[in-house]
């Protein structure tokens, strides 16, 4: 696949940061968003910004210890989620997080998203999509248990810390965000109303297996 000029993707990179925040997904200076570029590098939103108010001055080049390259923000803090992400996914070419606040919720009550019960669920975002155990941002404990995820899932929550999604592509990863918000918030509604069945694991094996052919989810272990 062609490399898109860097003008190109740090024009969609603003895009994209000001969609989260037009979604509701983020408040006050939640949110952060990367995406890998060629030599080693990530293109990244900046700290201490509303992702509305981000623009391409406000854009930074990180290596992948987090060192500036250019620009003249300071990165986000939880970087180190994003580039333990990467380590676990070559395949993974853009990260977001962010604080929708159904899926929030479930994660803050350490919930995750199940019943799956929705075929087009499993084809964008696989069987799971799990709630990882409550560690602060920054310490190597948060850091493994994101990597150790992302070698497996697309998508998933983090107690009290919104949500993670990886995509090829920042429409990928806004898309795959999207449907865990919204069906965080289909399960809320359906809860109440009673038992919400899981779907029949022979579909599950059928859907899987079309998500597959699809070219989604995370490649097979060497």
């Amino acid at each position: 696949m062609p490399v898109p000029p860097l003008p190109k993707v740090r024009a969609e990179l603003v895009a994209a940061s000001r969609r989260v925040a037009e979604l509701g997904w983020v408040a006050n200076h939640d949110g952060n968003l990367s995406v890998r570029l060629t030599g080693n590098r990530l293109l990244i939103t900046p700290t201490a910004y509303a992702k509305r108010d981000v623009d391409d001055a406000s854009l930074i080049i990180v290596d992948l210890a987090g060192k500036v390259l250019e620009g003249r923000k300071k990165p986000f803090s939880e970087l180190e989620l994003h580039l333990a992400i990467y380590r676990a996914r070559p395949d993974v070419e853009v990260v977001l997080h962010a604080h929708p606040p159904h899926a929030t919720a479930f994660g803050l009550a350490g919930f995750e998203l199940t019943p799956i019960a929705m075929p087009e669920i499993i084809v964008s975002l696989g069987d799971r999509i799990p709630t990882l155990p409550r560690a602060m941002p920054k310490t190597p404990e948060a850091v493994s248990l994101v990597e150790k995820a992302a070698a497996q899932v697309d998508a998933m929550l983090l107690t009290g810390n919104g949500a993670l999604t990886a995509g090829a592509d920042l429409t990928q990863a806004l898309l795959r965000m999207e449907l865990v918000e919204h069906y965080a918030k289909i399960l809320a509604m359906a809860r109440p109303l009673g038992p919400v069945a899981p779907l029949p694991a022979a579909d599950v094996a059928k859907l899987l297996e079309a998500r597959k052919k699809a070219g989604l989810g995370p490649p097979a272990p060497k």
